[in-house]
């Protein structure tokens, strides 16, 4: 088992190396590329982003281009549009033709005899431009900002504070809309329900609260935890029953979750189990027809899983060495935003809505192989898991120098991205852990990282006060958004990819759009 403190080094460590390599690595021997006769034969196989094979083999030249390669899997994959796809050979992305990725691999790998893994990834159809400007730096909170998050149809924002109120912000006018008053202490967590037609929040004052969005009414008062209330989850749409609301559940340092009713605000079940505060819960979109699966980390180092419809507990998923600070999963993105995407598409009804969701669900399982869980921790570890069949880890993501504050899957569930107080953000391969790059530019903690909703672009909020965007393929930093006079603490991406919104400790919402 390696040390918690032991950094992560991508490819060969020193010792490794033989002297010719180590004098390259010095820039002793300028290495000569690899020439690759474009009009040469090779022998291609497409393989899934699970690793399996498709089609057959091909004959093509090494000049194949990444287009070309595009018409070929759209012809394979008989898909009735095309669709846009990304190509790896090996840990290289194919960005112009075969023969430039080819002459990157390692002279073990560089066989011209053998068949070439050619690696395919579908990618968005839609292109989200990033973030560049502050268009409203809105006022109205007296203390630090401490949650943001859109609604799913990306029409309204939610913002909590320190001052105890969560407001409401019309986006098509960068205006306040409603001031919701009720909560008696910081509010910590704000959550919209899937279908849109209601907003949790929770906080230090051990409720939680459930509002109209629409007239900022007090819809429901959930009561009975005994301290703080630290993370609230909903039910994902397409596991809901037909024609109910989502339900809802809160988790406290009481070391408790609770699962409420959400039209009514009576509490359905009591997860108990765990030793030490419960920090994050997350709800699962498998097995749905049972209502799903709800997973919970906290201060006793364990990650458990629940069956919220029946209060059983299912497995404790044990590795981490201190805190569990927050939990992510693949199919998060499309979960939260239920029935709706990035064509604003409206809803007649909830039912309609809820056909919507379960096609969606099904999509982005199909994309992403299966729902994977992150656990990020003090430990300064990530776990990997597919919590809903084994107690194992797929693998332990290591190499962050501080606490792992946050981390999340890209949308397509293709990266996994980390945040921590090291003050780097880390890239992962999504489905096997494997490191890809630190990006690197902040000056102090980062405390969050979102992603667009087309995966290519990654968005940071730091204690240094600024917010950055970061181009995830050419894994650099894309803009510097300064603005915030003080630490931002909460972010959040918009589901249509038009706007980033961020809170600080300077008391400020602020909105940045193209």
């Amino acid at each position: 088992r390696q040390p918690a403190m032991a950094p992560i080094v991508p490819g060969k460590r020193a010792c490794e190396l033989n002297p010719e390599e180590r004098a390259i690595k010095r820039g002793k021997i300028v290495k000569e590329p690899v020439k690759i006769d474009p009009e040469a034969q090779v022998i291609i196989q497409f393989h899934d982003p699970e690793g399996n094979a498709f089609g057959d083999q091909l004959d093509v030249p090494f000049g194949t281009s990444k287009e070309e390669l595009a018409t070929l899997i759209n012809k394979l994959l008989e898909n009735p549009e095309t669709n846009p796809y990304s190509f790896h050979i090996g840990d290289h992305e194919v960005k112009n033709n075969l023969a430039e990725a080819f002459a990157l691999l390692s002279k073990k790998e560089r066989s011209s005899e053998a068949v070439l893994k050619v690696t395919y990834y579908p990618l968005a159809v839609f292109r989200i431009r990033s973030v560049t400007r502050c268009t409203s730096s809105m006022e109205g909170h007296s203390e630090a900002v401490l949650c943001v998050s859109f609604s799913p149809d990306s029409m309204m924002l939610a913002s909590g504070s320190g001052d105890t109120t969560v407001r409401l912000w019309d986006l098509s006018t960068e205006l306040p809309h409603r001031e919701c008053k009720g909560h008696k202490h910081h509010v910590l967590c704000t959550a919209w329900s899937p279908c849109g037609s209601r907003l949790a929040t929770a906080g230090m004052d051990k409720v939680a609260l459930l509002w109209n969005p629409k007239d900022g009414k007090l819809m429901a008062t959930l009561r009975g935890h005994t301290h703080p209330v630290t993370a609230v989850t909903w039910q994902p749409l397409h596991a809901a029953m037909e024609g109910q609301l989502p339900r809802v559940a809160t988790a406290s340092k009481d070391k408790s979750i609770r699962v409420w009713d959400a039209a009514s605000g009576l509490r359905l079940t009591t997860l108990s189990g765990h030793s030490a505060p419960v920090m994050q819960i997350r709800w699962s979109g498998e097995c749905a027809e049972t209502g799903g699966l709800l997973y919970s980390g906290g201060r006793d180092r364990a990650v458990k899983v629940w069956n919220p419809a029946s209060g059983v507990f299912v497995r404790e998923l044990k590795g981490h060495a201190h805190w569990v600070n927050t939990l992510a999963l693949n199919t998060d993105a499309t979960m939260r935003t239920g029935g709706h995407d990035h064509t604003g598409k409206l809803f007649a009804t909830l039912e309609e809505q809820r056909q919507a969701a379960i096609v969606r669900y099904q999509e982005c399982i199909k994309k992403c192989g299966a729902e994977r869980m992150l656990s990020g921790s003090d430990d300064l570890t990530i776990f990997l898991w597919r919590p809903s069949e084994a107690k194992q880890p797929i693998c332990r993501l290591t190499g962050h120098q501080k606490i792992v504050n946050h981390c999340a899957f890209s949308p397509d569930g293709r990266y996994i991205s980390s945040a921590s107080f090291d003050k780097s953000i880390r890239l992962w391969d999504g489905r096997t852990g494997k490191y890809i790059c630190a990006l690197r530019g902040h000056v102090a903690d980062v405390y969050m990282a979102v992603w667009s909703a087309d995966s290519r672009m990654l968005c940071t909020a730091s204690k240094d006060s600024t917010v950055k965007v970061w181009d995830v393929y050419a894994r650099k930093l894309h803009e510097d958004l300064p603005g915030h006079a003080d630490e931002v603490y909460a972010l959040d991406w918009s589901a249509d990819g038009a706007r980033v919104a961020s809170g600080s400790k300077d008391r400020l919402v602020k909105i940045w759009r193209h």
